[in-house]
């Protein structure tokens, strides 16, 4: 089972995987640039090669890239949304140069236009990205808890998005435990779980997450307000989140933790929580 953390790229990029390392995560994500601002340094070719280097050594995978929290994909200001288009083909090239496995995204805002205006111009901007791009890494569309006008707080959403698109087989989904409970989804008990793993599979297909944020909810369920917490110390809590992590359908997928972080201790912690959950 691969189970890892967010980690930081500070410094050289390749030392995130130094830092997953001495974690004991065996797969992790990182930003490949700062999250919150528009220019990205490029990436230094000699670091690209350690980088790739000691994920080898290291046997950490998939390495997950998380889009940064700037683009908005369902945006109806032209501007933000060329912008966006943008840069988001020049971090999904960031991927394919690192050799990242997946590329995880938010979905968005369509900032009170609706859902359905923002669910179109999502899909086509994507569509865009794709066919510009051709990307060897794939795609992860990130459930949300649905706060304000974000959309993906459905899986319906996700659904109709990957109709929208020319080539769907270049993207999968990110299941956040979290931003599920949070946008309604009551996965806190069995027959909840059970009920929210079979509507998913009915809309989309299990096989298709690839990749699962592992957080407990500071917030209650259907809330749609996103705050993440410590394994066991929210409101889903440690049994039903040991549920989850036990799910045969989900075993293929990594488990990645994006908990609050005060120091290392916090991401050891929580990493130790879920490697004795799944082991019941």
């Amino acid at each position: 089972m691969r189970i890892g953390v967010h980690v930081s790229i500070a410094g050289k990029i390749y030392e995130s995987l130094d830092r997953a390392k001495a974690l004991g995560c065996n797969t992790m994500q990182i930003f490949s640039r700062n999250p919150r601002g528009w220019q990205a340094t490029k990436l230094d070719e000699s670091d690209v090669l350690r980088f790739k280097e000691l994920k080898e050594e290291y046997d950490i995978r998939p390495v997950v890239i998380h889009i940064p929290y700037i683009i908005n994909l369902a945006t109806p200001d032209d501007a933000l949304y060329r912008k966006s288009i943008d840069a988001y083909i020049e971090d999904v090239k960031r991927a394919d140069i690192l050799g990242a496995e997946y590329f995880v995204t938010h979905l968005g805002s369509h900032v009170g236009t609706g859902e359905d205006a923002g669910i179109t111009r999502f899909a086509q901007a994507l569509d865009e990205v794709i066919k510009k791009t051709r990307p060897k890494t794939t795609i992860l569309l990130e459930n949300t808890a649905g706060p304000g006008s974000c959309i993906g707080y459905a899986f319906e959403h996700i659904r109709r998005i990957m109709e929208g698109l020319s080539n769907p087989g270049k993207v999968g989904v990110c299941l956040d435990t979290a931003h599920t409970f949070e946008a309604g989804y009551d996965i806190k008990t069995k027959e909840g779980l059970s009920d929210t793993l079979k509507r998913f599979d009915k809309l989309l297909g299990l096989e298709m997450i690839k990749v699962v944020h592992f957080n407990d909810s500071l917030s209650p369920l259907g809330s749609h307000v996103d705050r993440h917490q410590h394994l066991g110390k929210g409101k889903i809590g440690l049994e039903a989140l040991g549920r989850v992590i036990r799910q045969p359908s989900l075993k293929d997928a990594a488990f990645i933790m994006e908990t609050p972080k005060e120091t290392d201790k916090d991401d050891k912690r929580n990493i130790t929580a879920a490697k004795k959950m799944l082991k019941g």
